[in-house]
């Protein structure tokens, strides 16, 4: 998730930077109730996501988690859906999908495989895949050439009726509404964990992130090939939403 020549993002943590925190935090990630209390409605958008799935894909067999962290959208998955499914649990960090594995393992009798590194350059057979699931990880992407390669590759991933399901921090196309979306974020986190905690999150947001709006997404979905999308869930700063391959 190199920068592609725009200035902007110049100053972004690199690959290995935002591996290495991820490196060190596995054990938050491992709770599926906690592991991601600094997101909006996390609970609820990976509920959200997940049962989209299932319900717009009927007949599941694989699927693709992308920045799986500790595997708590599969696991979500798994126990949702009836039958067995194959899991394929891609993430930066190596200490993060040794976790997610063994966690998954618990949940299926299917295959779990591990697909270390950014998903964009591994090589990964097209049309494999009935659903593929990115949650809070997108938002690492930067310029609009990566964004556009990222959802192009799920695409071309995607068997025909397959879906792409995304929980992420988003931004706002107006300046103004995004200024007051984050001070609303800022207050959720206040009445979290206190002034400090902010402080934390909005440091690391800042110097990792770089999200793009809803409305942005859902055209770039629409322009690689999605003929269906649908926005699941929005509140303030972050979102749930996908979208699903013709037949």
């Amino acid at each position: 998730m190199k920068n592609r020549g725009d200035l902007r993002y110049l100053s972004k943590s690199s690959i290995d930077t935002i591996r290495r925190r991820f490196e060190g935090d596995v054990e938050r990630f491992s709770n599926i109730e906690t592991g991601q209390t600094a997101t909006i409605d996390a609970p609820l958008a990976m509920e959200l996501i997940t049962n989209a799935a299932i319900t717009s894909t009927p007949h599941l067999s694989r699927v693709l988690d992308i920045g799986c962290g500790a595997g708590n959208n599969t696991i979500m998955l798994l126990r949702s859906y009836p039958k067995t499914l194959d899991c394929s649990l891609n993430d930066l960090s190596h200490n993060m999908l040794l976790r997610a594995k063994e966690r998954v393992l618990q949940e299926t009798t299917g295959q779990v495989e591990i697909l270390e590194g950014d998903f964009r350059a591994i090589d990964i057979p097209e049309s494999s895949y009935d659903v593929v699931l990115a949650a809070a990880v997108l938002h690492h992407l930067r310029g609009d050439e990566d964004w556009e390669r990222a959802f192009s590759k799920v695409y071309k991933l995607l068997r025909p009726g397959g879906s792409f399901w995304i929980s992420d921090l988003v931004a706002h196309e107006t300046p103004a509404i995004h200024a007051m979306m984050w001070l609303r974020y800022g207050d959720y986190l206040c009445e979290l964990q206190g002034e400090d905690y902010r402080q934390k999150v909005f440091e690391y947001i800042e110097a990792e992130d770089s999200p793009r709006s809803v409305t942005y997404q859902v055209d770039l979905l629409r322009r690689v090939g999605f003929s269906q999308v649908e926005i699941l869930h929005k509140n303030s700063c972050f979102a749930a939403f996908g979208a699903i391959k013709s037949q």
